[in-house]
């Protein structure tokens, strides 16, 4: 069995963000391999998630974000579990993150599971007109236009959409946040709802 050091945990959790136990205990069944770990704890995380996205999210904050012109805004509800966790740090810092994405990108739904059907419906159809308008066997269309559908609903859904501060957060979705928070915390993590505005825009 491999030794496992202070520093192997140390830098496991740097990785991960996962708990102190849960990183030696994962780095005890992957014999010390640090790849191996980080793959036992995605494991052990999405079964954990699984767990959390059933339970009730009853607190929460809104937050808020002005462009410098104020002629842009975006206020956006995120919700958690517990009063004292809507109170720490991390939580209101991605609140605010997603308000400030929202303001920059416009997202028109939380989740591609909230798209209007009648707004995929009228999307496919020009996905399809335009592929047989540039000649595509009917063979492949329907292949096309799917893969277009899938890109167009990742791109009007905000949590599917990669921050638009990539840099800072290392090109992650939103989803991908949320998720590293709701694993921090220990508490399911919701966006509810958001709203844009512009100066000028459609009430």
């Amino acid at each position: 069995m491999a030794s496992i050091s202070a520093a192997d945990v140390k830098a496991l959790r740097d990785r991960t963000g996962a708990a102190m136990m849960d990183s030696k205990a994962a780095l005890v069944e992957a014999d010390g391999d640090i790849d191996r770990a980080i793959e036992l704890l995605r494991v052990k995380g999405q079964a954990s998630a699984a767990k959390r996205e059933g339970r009730g999210t009853n607190e929460g904050v809104v937050a808020s974000y002005i462009h410098a012109n104020n002629s842009v805004g975006a206020m956006v509800e995120v919700q958690c579990e517990t009063d004292f966790v809507s109170r720490n740090e991390d939580f209101q810092v991605f609140a605010y993150q997603v308000a400030l994405h929202v303001a920059a990108t416009a997202p028109q739904y939380v989740s591609t599971d909230e798209i209007d059907p009648e707004a995929r419906e009228a999307e496919k159809r020009v996905f399809e007109e335009k592929a047989r308008e540039e000649g595509k066997p009917d063979n492949i269309v329907e292949k096309i236009v799917e893969g277009q559908l899938s890109k167009w609903a990742s791109e009007v859904a905000l949590l599917d959409q990669q921050h638009v501060n990539a840099e800072k957060h290392g090109s992650k979705t939103i989803e991908e946040l949320r998720q590293e928070l709701a694993a921090k915390t220990g508490e399911n993590i919701r966006i509810a709802r958001f709203s844009y505005f512009r100066v000028g825009g459609e009430d």
